[in-house]
């Protein structure tokens, strides 16, 4: 049997993984019955169900949304890029294993398929011992389906789908509660369902309120109405998670054209110019989305008006920031005098470092190489299990290539989402990386791997 094998690698402090994923299984909508009403079981079958029988999830009467979730198991000569990324399935193997699927004699086959469908990405205790591997001692776990919820068109549905998810979540957690959070699905779809959403998970125990930052139905979240789901985050503690995505635009309805993600114009963009790939776009589009919400809650005073909330940018890098922040300072003082709207009472970049945190992955090296400007603002996040995830002892060995000093790597990696969240670390850590993987007879070798890495290895000539 092959075995997959790692440098060996210390650490002697715990880590914090502030957004990594798990992909949302059946079992939310089979146990649906038995947290919701009547009334809201109906509407949920009406606004977002999964059907075991066709294997499809049904969203607004439409059949096959979304990036498939649900459906466990995958699909023969493909690659599940929502659950793939578990323990030692780096980036180079997942291309060799993309190259062999452009192949029809090589594709992967379902038994290969359903190996690479991490469990852990559904249930909690194969995640624990993943999280072993992997060197994450804590996590906060968040939804994968974020381009769908916030297009879904009845508000008692999309209240409906929030309080199932997030008691599944929040099932998922007691598994081991020292080293497992979610973050909770808020339905802001109607404010009122939202602040009764706030205070119910916070009850629980949960620390974040997770919030696409964009627009759906003329709806974007710093509108006024919805003041009372920011007074209930005060009230709460509870921490305001921006979490942006692609935007496919795939349950906009007809014609609808009010707003825009600024992700949904650079896919439009990117389209019409004839881009072959669409990952092409995927940096930019999460950074489109954050920095506008950024830019709208500086340069617009809402932590003057909510100076009790805190709130974590996830998914979207880091390396953009530094110059949004000089910008709004700028623009600031330059429009001073010209502003319509109450004075800002310190300048945008002082706001964020008191209010805000931003998660950056493993391979970013601008945070290892300015630690005087990421200091206190930086919290790592894995992606595990979506295709681009990757593992703590990933984000180390960047920071030691650029010599980061270990107290400044705790802080990064656990201790910054830690003070954010207001949690203890865990009595035990995990100190020694794991240096040998044991695979099946056709995992990727070291030569498949290489060859796998030239251009020319991507092109399928039949």
């Amino acid at each position: 049997m092959p075995v997959q094998r790692f440098a060996p690698m210390t650490k002697n402090f715990a880590t914090f993984d502030c957004d990594a994923h798990v992909t949302e299984p059946p079992l939310i909508w089979e146990r649906a019955h038995e947290f919701l009403t009547r009334d809201e079981l109906d509407a949920l079958k009406a606004t977002i169900w999964w059907d075991a029988e066709s294997r499809l999830l049904i969203v607004n009467g439409r059949a096959g949304v979304g990036l498939g979730s649900p459906r466990k198991g995958g699909i023969p000569g493909t690659m599940r890029v929502i659950t793939n990324a578990g323990p030692g399935v780096k980036h180079d193997i997942q291309r060799a294993l993309n190259v062999r699927n452009l192949d029809p004699k090589t594709a992967l086959s379902q038994e290969q398929v359903a190996y690479l469908d991490h469990a852990g990405s559904y249930e909690p205790k194969p995640r624990l011992k993943d999280m072993d591997v992997q060197g994450i001692d804590q996590v906060m776990i968040i939804p994968t389906e974020i381009d769908i919820y916030p297009w879904l068109e009845n508000a008692l549905g999309a209240k409906a789908f929030c309080r199932a998810y997030n008691e599944w979540a929040y099932d998922y957690t007691l598994a081991d509660p020292d080293r497992l959070f979610f973050a909770a699905l808020i339905p802001m779809q109607h404010p009122d369902y939202a602040v009764a959403e706030v205070r119910r998970v916070a009850a629980l125990g949960c620390r974040v309120a997770l919030v696409r930052p964009m627009d759906a139905f003329g709806n974007y979240p710093l509108q006024p109405k919805y003041e009372p789901v920011w007074d209930a985050l005060e009230e709460t503690g509870m921490v305001y998670g921006v979490h942006p995505f692609p935007a496919f635009g795939s349950l906009k309805p007809s014609g609808y054209s009010e707003q825009y993600s600024g992700a949904e114009l650079i896919r439009k963009t990117v389209a019409t110019a004839g881009l072959p790939h669409t990952f092409l776009t995927n940096v930019q589009n999460f950074q489109s989305e954050a920095a506008l919400w950024v830019t709208m809650v500086l340069m617009s005073g809402f932590f003057d008006r909510h100076p009790k909330i805190n709130a974590a940018v996830f998914e979207a890098s880091s390396t953009w920031l530094s110059f949004l922040l000089d910008e709004c300072d700028k623009a600031y003082r330059l429009y001073k005098n010209e502003r319509q709207l109450p004075p800002l009472k310190r300048l945008p970049s002082e706001t964020f470092a008191l209010h805000c945190m931003t998660g950056f992955e493993g391979d970013e090296a601008p945070p290892a190489r300015l630690p005087e400007f990421y200091g206190d603002i930086l919290a790592w996040s894995s992606d595990v299990y979506h295709h681009d995830g990757d593992d703590a002892w990933r984000a180390i060995e960047t920071m030691q290539k650029y010599g980061l000093p270990v107290e400044d790597q705790a802080k990064f990696l656990g201790g910054n989402a830690r003070r954010l969240y207001k949690v203890q670390a865990p009595a035990k850590i995990i100190r020694d990386r794991i240096t040998e993987i044991e695979r099946p007879d056709w995992w990727p070798t070291e030569d498949e791997v290489r060859a796998s890495l030239r251009p020319e290895a991507a092109v399928f000539r039949g």
